[in-house]
């Protein structure tokens, strides 16, 4: 992966590489350091900013460091000994529990004044007052969907054990979403399911060994089969097993996608969730962001697949003439459209979110199947 940071610091400049090899080795005698000459210096960026090194030695990081006076964590990531920080992964679960129920049924609910959480959704979310499910809050958008945002603090000593607890605990997650719901008089009319976002504050590994480790929080799926026997101890040790080949030997899946920044976030996207993990607070995405996003993503998909799944039973969708496929139109270009003022890493998480959970194609699916009964 290249060093953006690097490469963007001498464009600024406008210097090229030799140009950055004769300052830094002017500035070394400066300093009265002893230079590793202007052709080893280009050498060393040419490898750093190409991604070829990820973290040079304390000299070139000094070096490096001092002269853009920048933290050498900025410009190179973390050191190994940063990246630990205790015997556990500490993290924040984010779970979205998506209901279809119709915009006649979201027209009927009460709803509660306004929260800072819900005004950061995209797409007009308002907080729903009389679905109660403990520590959990429940949003709804005018279109027919009704979402359970359900937040916990968990330190798992691995990620085998976020695979097993994830899996049991979805059902029971989707259970009360739909209790809820029910004893409000309410018909689900799409098929429930559950997303989770690990917001990552800090990982018991170190160096690839923490990447790896993130890169299976974003799909733990991959270390508990769906289909497997056993009681929840039986199922933690085969996925410890499993866990410890891969970090031993490296992970990667097709469905991950990558949209961190070095030395500022490490973020992983999958069709199964969202990792992010901040290296530099003050620098990379705030959680209210990556949630607002989910939030937007997941509450057009449920609509979308509500659509799908009347299509494939052989009807025609009836929804609202104002939520038609006009208003679907609206949502993918707000959802796929960047915004004159959206940062580089906005823009990132939104593309890695949008594509890697099949929206548009979902979203483009429905608006033909919208506008082909308009015309009838």
């Amino acid at each position: 992966m290249p060093n953006r940071v690097l490469l963007e610091l001498r464009a600024s400049r406008t210097w090229g590489r030799p140009r950055l090899a004769r300052e830094l080795h002017l500035y070394c005698g400066a300093r009265g350091w002893s230079s590793p000459g202007e052709a080893n210096i280009e050498k060393q960026i040419y490898r750093l900013e190409t991604g070829r090194v990820r973290r040079p030695d304390d000299f070139y990081a000094t070096l490096i460091a001092e002269f853009f006076e920048r933290p050498t964590a900025e410009l190179f990531g973390p050191s190994d000994s940063a990246t630990s920080s205790g015997s556990t992964y500490r993290l924040r679960s984010h779970k979205f529990v998506p209901l279809y129920v119709g915009a006649e049924a979201v027209a009927g609910l009460s709803r509660a004044p306004a929260r800072a959480e819900a005004q950061d959704d995209w797409l007009g979310a308002e907080q729903v007052s009389d679905l109660a499910v403990p520590n959990t809050r429940a949003l709804c958008w005018p279109f027919g969907v009704v979402m359970f945002h359900l937040v916990e603090e968990i330190e798992p000593d691995s990620v085998a054990s976020v695979a097993v607890w994830r899996r049991h605990s979805y059902e029971e997650n989707m259970h009360r979403a739909n209790q809820a719901v029910a004893d409000s008089g309410i018909d689900v009319l799409g098929d429930p399911y559950v997303l989770s976002a690990y917001w990552v504050d800090s990982t018991p590994l170190d160096g690839l060994q923490h990447e790896t480790g993130l890169r299976l929080l974003c799909v733990p799926r991959v270390l508990v089969s769906r289909h497997e026997q056993g009681t929840a101890e039986e199922k933690l040790a085969r996925a410890s097993v499993v866990e410890q080949a891969f970090l031993r030997d490296g992970f990667d899946h097709p469905d991950i996608c990558d949209f961190g920044v070095r030395a500022i976030a490490t973020a992983y996207a999958s069709w199964s969730g969202v990792v992010y993990a901040p290296l530099a607070p003050e620098q990379c995405l705030a959680e209210g962001e990556l949630i607002a996003c989910e939030l937007s993503v997941q509450a057009a998909w449920a609509y979308a697949d509500y659509i799908r799944r009347v299509v494939e039973a052989g009807a025609d969708p009836d929804v609202p003439p104002e939520f038609g496929w006009r208003y679907l139109r609206g949502i993918r270009s707000r959802l796929t459209t960047e915004r004159p003022q959206e940062t580089s890493q906005h823009r990132a998480m939104r593309e890695a979110i949008v594509n890697t959970s099949g929206l548009i194609r979902r979203l483009d699916q429905a608006i033909d199947s919208l506008r082909d009964c308009d015309r009838r």
